[in-house]
């Protein structure tokens, strides 16, 4: 079965998901959902999180990780691994709408960029439209940047 582009990185996500699946699960569905003004209580959220392996550093940007839980907060936490920037979000339905959706979000850079954040985005029939999941992505980024010119 030969797959797109789209499908294949979802499932190279979902098998580093089960490798890291036994790491630290945290839920912060308490956050409320949208871009406005909502303020993560957790500081562990917002710290840049860094591993140092050798002389190898990795780090995702602190901004772009809070956003993403932040804007997806209607979903439940499955997984986490801020150390290669992967959050596995389990399904779960937006407010006021009536599909459900499951995510899976890397951050592989520490710089606020677009080509920095990826989303992974599935509802429980299949792929969503790219337009849906560029419109996670923009809104993400848009919460990003209010965290970072409100810091």
């Amino acid at each position: 079965m030969r797959t797109t582009g789209p499908l294949r990185f979802l499932f190279a996500v979902w098998s580093i998901s089960l490798l890291v699946g036994c790491g630290e699960v945290k839920s912060f569905s308490s956050l409320p959902f949208g871009l406005g003004g909502s303020k993560a209580s957790d500081a562990g959220v917002t710290r840049q999180a860094a591993r140092v392996a050798g002389a190898e550093s990795v780090a995702v940007n602190k901004y772009l990780w809070a956003a993403a839980i932040d804007v997806l907060s209607f979903l439940p936490i499955e997984a986490v691994d801020p150390f290669t920037g992967v959050i596995i979000f389990g399904y779960g339905t937006p407010p006021g709408g009536g599909k459900a959706y499951r995510a899976t979000v890397h951050i592989s850079d520490p710089a606020l960029d677009a080509r920095s954040l990826s989303v992974a985005l599935q509802s429980r029939s299949g792929a969503v439209a790219a337009e849906t999941q560029r419109a996670v992505e923009d809104a993400i980024l848009a919460r990003a940047r209010q965290l970072r010119i409100g810091s």
